[in-house]
């Protein structure tokens, strides 16, 4: 008997305006990941920031794993989306993000969610 692996779409909105709720999402997101659940983050709103190179870095709070280490993890075992609507609002193209990190819109997240046995949390 093969099990299907727990999916989990995680959408936070959040950036360095809010770094607990944003620490928080990454870090449920890269948990999952390492304990094997099919794990989708995406990137919307001040979350958009994170995409680019060296920009998990500007967030430090006390207490939390660094915020690129949550997303190397999330990128190796997962998938990290940047919304396509968020990246176009701050001129950010499929040239400027990290490597791994995709950009996609409504559609496709509407699609995960709806997933049979799908769960999803907004932060």
């Amino acid at each position: 008997m093969t099990s299907t692996p727990r999916s989990l779409v995680i959408k936070t909105t959040s950036g360095l305006d809010r770094p607990e709720a944003t620490n928080q999402a990454f870090t449920v997101a890269a948990a999952a990941a390492v304990a094997g659940a099919e794990v989708s983050l995406w990137l919307t709103g001040e979350s958009a920031w994170f995409a680019l190179p060296g920009r998990a870095g500007d967030l430090v709070l006390e207490h939390a794993a660094p915020l690129p280490d949550l997303l190397a993890t999330v990128l190796e075992a997962g998938t990290v989306t940047l919304c396509t609507q968020c990246a176009a609002r701050r001129d950010i193209t499929e040239a400027d993000v990290l490597p791994g990190i995709r950009i996609a819109g409504a559609a496709v997240f509407a699609e995960e969610i709806l997933r049979e046995g799908a769960q999803a949390i907004v932060y």
